[in-house]
């Protein structure tokens, strides 16, 4: 299988990286050129244009940083779309609205090629590792024929059902870790008050019924004072956006998603759009004047393979 990848960012360049170290034949594309530079010392070949990769190859994945720049590539008059023919498979891999992914699959189908939306969780550094997991949506038969490169790109692969299916349930867990993050700057500035020691508070918190994924990894870099979690803040304001314009879709009104949003706004208009995306926490620490500095904790997140690779289907 010769497979196409679009979008060398923090977390693409990582999925490219892991088929590349497995040996599978990869073309890359990116507007950046010393990222594909990079990847052609790798072993990798480039493509001039989406359309040049998608003809070249079977598995065209594609992974960009907002709905908007997906359709540019997928759309223009060098696009995927027009590169496609039958039996190619296309996997969204982006984080993406569910319509968006149905609307370009059903451009993809008209070329009579197969499209899959494939978003991943678990942030860069298990991006890195092979340990992300991955979810897909789309045709079962597509799904199993690309299942060998999926779990080189990730530890935990599960088929969610119809095409956009995927996209839903990412931006969902998503939406929950913005709402943890959120949450974990609250907790921080009651224990700095209170006078905890918060090496001590950080191992309790993740004893207890209070743990998250996002206190495991987030709270490091934030006791730290890096915030270096390689994901920024416009990046979680497109996702707690999608999530929603999905309940208002749906006509299901909600509390606490709103006001998410608009802590992500203020967090933006503070810091910055490219601030990382932890630094969220950084408004409890200057509305009150405090800091959550802990000794021993690192200034980025360092994932390790591990020894057995699997998946669930």
């Amino acid at each position: 299988m010769k497979i196409g990848f679009i979008g060398l960012g923090n977390v693409g360049g990582k999925l490219a990286g892991s088929l590349i170290r497995n040996n599978f034949d990869v073309t890359v594309r990116e507007i950046d050129e010393s990222l594909t530079n990079e990847f052609k010392k790798q072993g990798a070949k480039v493509a001039k244009s989406p359309k040049e990769l998608a003809e070249q190859t079977d598995l065209i994945i594609t992974s960009l940083p907002s709905p908007e720049v997906s359709a540019q590539v997928m759309e223009s008059e060098d696009g995927v779309l027009n590169g496609l023919s039958e039996n190619k498979i296309w996997l969204e891999m982006s984080t993406t609205d569910e319509d968006e992914v149905k609307r370009l699959g059903n451009k993809v189908i008209s070329k009579k090629a197969i499209p899959l939306d494939g978003p991943v969780s678990g942030g860069c550094h298990r991006a890195a590792t092979g340990n992300i997991a991955i979810f897909v949506g789309g045709e079962r038969k597509a799904f199993e024929q690309i299942l060998p490169a999926l779990t080189v790109m990730g530890r935990k692969v599960l088929h969610t059902g119809e095409l956009g299916s995927a996209s839903v349930l990412k931006v969902i867990t998503n939406y929950l870790a913005s709402v943890h993050l959120v949450a974990l700057g609250e907790a921080w500035t009651v224990a700095k008050k209170s006078n905890l020691d918060l090496a001590k508070t950080f191992k309790g918190i993740a004893v207890s019924s209070g743990n998250s994924f996002v206190h495991e990894t987030e709270s490091q870099v934030i006791l730290n004072g890096s915030y270096n979690i390689n994901f920024t803040m416009d990046l979680v304001l497109k996702d707690t956006g999608l999530f929603d314009n999905l309940a208002k879709k749906l006509n299901v009104p909600l509390e606490i998603s709103p006001k998410i949003v608009e802590i992500f706004k203020d967090g933006q208009k503070k810091y910055g759009s490219r601030a990382w995306s932890s630094m969220i926490v950084k408004r409890m620490e200057d509305f009150n004047k405090i800091d959550f500095r802990a000794e021993g904790f690192p200034d980025e997140l360092v994932d390790y393979e591990p020894e057995e690779k699997g998946y669930e289907i």
